[in-house]
């Protein structure tokens, strides 16, 4: 990514879906990168023992990077780690594998106000309920 990209302004605040969300402040336009998923580059084993802890806690905090590398946003992580998912997101993930990043991308425009979401592809147990909206059948 070149320094001198501007990312839109977002603000972590209490969400109607769960806990914290993050909330656009401007306008968005689609495809825009929002914000990178920082947190700690870790292998996959280790993320594996991470994630037993998080799940069993409610939360998802790793991020898959590639089938060796994740990152969890619990440690070293800023804002991007309380973006909740949708089945119906308005983002989506983008990873750029050769720097092993991942952003926040708009999958459409985005008002002011809106809270950011996106899908996000879990596998294993589905243990985690899907609050995206009222009746959703979804497991994370």
């Amino acid at each position: 990514m070149a320094s001198t990209l501007y990312l839109p302004k977002v603000v972590r605040k209490r969400s109607k879906l769960h806990g914290w969300g993050v909330f656009a402040k401007e306008p968005i336009n689609k495809n825009k990168f929002i914000i990178e998923y920082a947190g700690e580059l870790i292998t996959n084993k280790v993320s594996d023992k991470r994630e037993d802890t998080y799940l069993n806690e409610g939360c998802i905090w790793v991020f898959r990077v590639n089938r060796n590398w994740s990152r969890d946003g619990h440690v070293g992580g800023n804002d991007a780690r309380f973006i909740n998912h949708s089945c119906t997101p308005n983002c989506y993930s983008w990873v750029d594998t050769k720097q092993k990043r991942v952003w926040i991308r708009a999958a459409k425009a985005i008002a002011p106000g809106d809270e950011l979401t996106y899908d996000y592809n879990t596998e294993g147990d589905k243990t985690i309920p899907c609050r995206c909206r009222p009746g959703c059948k979804t497991k994370l």
